[in-house]
C-alpha cells in the first residue's frame, strides 16, 4: 500500500480504524477550539494578552485547516469512486464538490491572519465562524442522513411548504383588514402584518403584536390552531422518512453480512430478503460472553466474522465465520446447555425464536438444514461426554 493510500484510509470519513477515529476526533476538537477563539475574540473587555492568545488559537486553527485541505486535495485519486479519471481531473471534482467547498472556505481566516497581523485576526475573522460550523456539521453523526431524509421527503415538504406559505399570506392579508384602523404601525400593510403572522404561525407568540378587535382575534385563533396542525403535519413526514430511510439502510448493512455467511450461499434472493427482515447484528468484544448456561434458548446466532469458544462437555468447541451456534436450545425448548464466550472481537447475527418458527413455515428447507446441524452437534456433544470404554 502506498504513502497516499494509507493517508486516504485515515482521512476516509467511512472508516472505523482506531486512527480513523482518533483523526476525527481531534478534528472536531480543533474545530471547536477555533469556534471558540473566535467567539472569545469578540469580547470588548477581553484582556490584551487574553485577546492575543484567542488571535493565536485562530490563526493555529486555520493554518490546520489549510493542511488539511491540501493533504485531502493530494489523496482525492484514491477514492473509489474517481478510480476511472485521472489525478488531476480526481481533485478537481473533489474541489468542486460539496466536502471540498466547506473545506476551501474553512480556510479564508488564513487569509485574514497573513493580511491583518495575528492581533487582528479574531476581529476579522469572526465573520467567518459559520463557515467553521459548517465544516463541524460535515463531521456531525446523522447529518448525511437528514440530507437524504430531506431529500427522499421533498415532495410532502414540498406541499407543506406550500400550505405553510397560503396560511401565512392569508393571516396576514385577514388582520391587515381587521387591525389597520386601529394599529396602523403594527398592521398598516400586508408586509407589516407577515412579522405577526410569522410569530403566531409558528407558535413562538413573542406578544409584541396583538389583535385587539373582535374579528382579528378570531383570526388569530384559527392561526394558532393551524400553526399546530401545519408543525405536526411537518414532523409526522420527517419522522415517517427518518424510519424508511434508517429501516433500508439497516436492510443493507445486514444483507452484506448475511452474503459473508457461506450457510446463506445456496438460498436465494428472495429467500435471503426474506431473512434479512428478520435478523440482526451484534457486535462484541473480545472475551465477552455471548450465552450462558441455563438461560432461556430465545435465540440463535450465525457468525459473520470472528471466533466463539462454546463451553459445553470436557473439550470445548470452537466456531468460526459461517458457522452458528443456539440452535439446539431453541429447537428443543429447553435451556442453554453451553456457555459461548467472544474470542476474538464478533460480528453476529441474530435470530429471535418468534422470526425463526415463522421462517420455519416459509423456508423449510433453511429449517432442515440447521435441524440435521443441531442433531450432528447433539451426537458429537454425546461422544465427548460418554465415559471412555475400558477394555478388560
Amino acid at each position: 500500500m502506498t504513502l497516499r493510500q494509507r493517508v486516504y484510509a485515515v482521512l476516509d470519513s467511512e472508516r472505523l480504524s482506531p486512527a480513523a477515529r482518533r483523526l476525527r476526533a481531534a478534528e472536531i476538537i480543533a474545530i471547536l477550539a477555533g469556534l471558540t477563539s473566535v467567539a472569545a475574540g469578540t469580547i470588548d473587555g477581553l484582556a490584551t494578552g487574553a485577546r492575543a492568545l484567542a488571535a493565536g488559537a485562530t490563526g493555529v486553527v486555520a493554518t490546520l485547516f489549510l493542511v488539511e485541505y491540501l493533504i485531502r486535495l493530494w489523496v482525492a485519486p484514491e477514492a473509489p469512486h474517481h478510480s476511472d479519471v485521472s489525478d488531476t481531473r480526481a481533485r478537481l471534482r473533489w474541489a468542486r464538490s460539496g466536502e471540498g467547498i466547506v473545506d476551501l472556505l474553512a480556510v479564508i481566516p488564513v487569509i485574514a491572519v497573513a493580511s491583518g497581523g495575528p492581533s487582528s485576526a479574531p476581529d476579522s475573522a469572526s465573520m467567518f465562524v459559520l463557515l467553521w460550523v459548517l465544516k463541524l456539521a460535515a463531521h456531525a453523526p446523522g447529518v448525511e442522513l437528514i440530507i437524504r431524509v430531506v431529500y427522499n421527503e421533498r415532495r410532502a415538504l414540498g406541499a407543506v411548504l406550500v400550505l405553510f406559505i397560503i396560511a401565512l399570506l392569508s393571516a396576514a392579508t385577514l388582520l391587515h383588514l381587521a387591525e389597520e384602523a386601529g394599529q396602523p404601525d403594527e398592521y398598516g400593510s400586508i408586509p407589516a402584518s407577515l412579522w405577526w403572522a410569522i410569530v403566531t404561525l409558528t407558535t413562538t407568540g413573542y406578544g409584541d403584536v396583538v389583535p385587539k378587535t373582535v374579528f382579528g382575534r378570531t383570526v388569530a385563533g384559527g392561526v394558532m390552531v393551524c400553526g399546530v396542525a401545519v408543525l405536526a403535519l411537518l414532523a409526522g413526514i420527517l419522522a415517517t422518512g427518518f424510519a424508511e430511510e434508517v429501516k433500508r439502510r439497516e436492510f443493507v448493512r445486514i444483507w452484506e453480512l448475511v452474503a459473508r455467511v457461506p450457510f446463506f450461499a445456496e438460498v436465494g434472493a428472495v429467500a435471503i430478503s426474506d431473512i434479512v427482515g428478520r435478523l440482526r447484528s451484534r457486535n462484541y468484544p473480545s472475551g465477552a460472553m455471548i450465552l450462558r448456561r441455563g438461560t432461556p434458548g430465545d435465540a440463535m446466532y450465525f457468525i459473520v466474522s470472528g471466533e466463539v469458544e462454546v463451553r459445553v462437555g470436557a473439550q470445548p468447541v470452537y466456531l468460526r465465520d459461517g458457522a452458528f451456534f443456539g440452535e439446539m436450545a431453541l429447537l428443543d425448548r429447553r435451556p442453554r446447555s453451553a456457555d459461548v464466550v467472544a474470542v476474538s472481537a464478533c460480528t453476529l447475527l441474530i435470530l429471535n425464536v418468534a422470526e425463526f418458527y415463522q421462517i420455519a413455515g416459509q423456508q423449510p428447507a433453511l429449517v432442515q438444514a440447521i435441524e440435521a446441524e443441531a442433531k450432528r452437534r447433539h451426537a458429537d456433544n454425546r461422544t465427548r461426554s460418554a465415559p471412555p470404554v475400558v477394555d478388560d
